[in-house]
């Protein structure tokens, strides 16, 4: 088994996600975090999904399709959450800054939309709820979108949210980051 960022952010949001539980794929790119949320929440749950991209979306759409998933999927971007879900209502929440794999490069997250889509995400989020972060940088602008959202998780505040950072020191050509986020208090 390969530890990498996709590993770390399942395995934190299986801490914390359980069946019946309201999660949001903030990202949703090939769908892969769509359809492993909707696994965690089961058929009594709800997953909704976001992404800027219409290519994004339909193959979102057609792997939860294959995989037999039932999630809401919105050409929307993640900045615009809160009009989807209430305040302190959403169990989980998963993102990856970056671009679509296998897409068009020039098409990427952005650092103020990102900073405030996590700020979004956190208002959202429930006591005891969890969000994951996976940033992939380097490009044109992911050196700076990453250094940017660094230096925001600093600015949580302590009291009402738990950060962690995780990094691969070892590994060349920079390796995404992981970042857990968990709401302590309301």
């Amino acid at each position: 088994m390969k530890i990498n960022t996709v590993y770390l952010a399942q395995d934190w949001m299986k801490r914390f996600v359980k069946e019946g539980n309201f999660c949001i794929d903030a990202t949703a790119g090939r769908g892969n975090d769509t359809a492993f949320l909707c696994e965690l929440v089961g058929a009594t749950g709800k997953v909704i999904a976001f992404d800027i991209q219409e290519e994004a979306v339909a193959s979102t759409k057609a792997l939860l399709q294959e995989k037999g998933y039932n999630a809401e999927v919105y050409l929307e971007s993640h900045t615009k959450m809160a009009h989807y879900a209430s305040e302190a209502s959403v169990d989980g929440m998963m993102f990856n800054f970056g671009y679509l794999p296998g897409g068009d490069h020039q098409i990427c997250t952005q650092k103020e939309e990102s900073i405030r889509a996590i700020e979004e995400g956190l208002r959202l989020l429930k006591l005891d709820g969890a969000m994951a972060l996976c940033i992939y940088h380097g490009g044109d602008t992911g050196f700076e979108e990453k250094d940017a959202i660094m230096a925001y998780l600093k600015t949580i505040d302590s009291k009402k949210y738990t950060v962690i950072v995780s990094e691969f020191y070892n590994r060349p050509n920079c390796p995404p980051i992981f970042v857990g986020i968990k709401r302590d208090k309301i």
